[in-house]
């Protein structure tokens, strides 16, 4: 059986040492985008989780229908909201009742749009959801879109 002889410093390992040479001090020219995706990913799932909670967080009832919703539009709409204990909130900001009309014509000549949102607990008067269109319409605002839930009969015997 013959055993073999290896040389020292030869063949691969000389390789090795000149390409270490030639690099020298130079810094390395190539981007590790491993990092980065993990930030970007981290940042998406944090977006996703977070759009879902920046609409209105009033809670109301709405009553259900089947009606289609509305198209969306540039401007983020103003939102009227009636509770259930008869408490009218422009946004999230509570207003009273006799000042809603001047709060109202304030915001309107802000805006470009003439189009709010009224969302109504079912379980207020009818009367009351009337008195606040009647208002809106007092201060500047014509085109009234009233929120309601999906999924509420259409009235033809099916339920949506």
């Amino acid at each position: 059986m013959g055993a073999g002889v290896m040389k020292s410093g030869g063949g691969g390992g000389n390789r090795r040492r000149r390409r270490r040479a030639s690099r020298g001090g130079q810094p390395m020219s190539e981007i590790n985008v491993t990092p980065f995706v993990d930030v970007m990913l981290v940042l998406l799932i944090i977006f996703m989780v977070a759009a879902p909670l920046l609409t209105v967080g009033v809670p109301v009832e709405l009553p259900r229908t089947a009606a289609t919703a509305l198209p969306s539009e540039p401007e983020e709409p103003l939102t009227v909201t009636i509770t259930a204990e008869g408490i009218v909130l422009i946004q999230t900001t509570e207003t009273p009742v006799d000042q809603l009309v001047s709060r109202l014509r304030g915001i309107a000549a802000e805006r470009s749009s003439d189009r709010v949102y009224l969302r109504a607990d079912g379980a207020i008067p009818y009367e009351l959801v009337v008195q606040v269109m009647g208002a809106l319409n007092a201060g500047g605002f014509s085109n009234i879109g009233l929120v309601t839930d999906i999924g509420g009969p259409t009235l033809d015997g099916s339920d949506g």
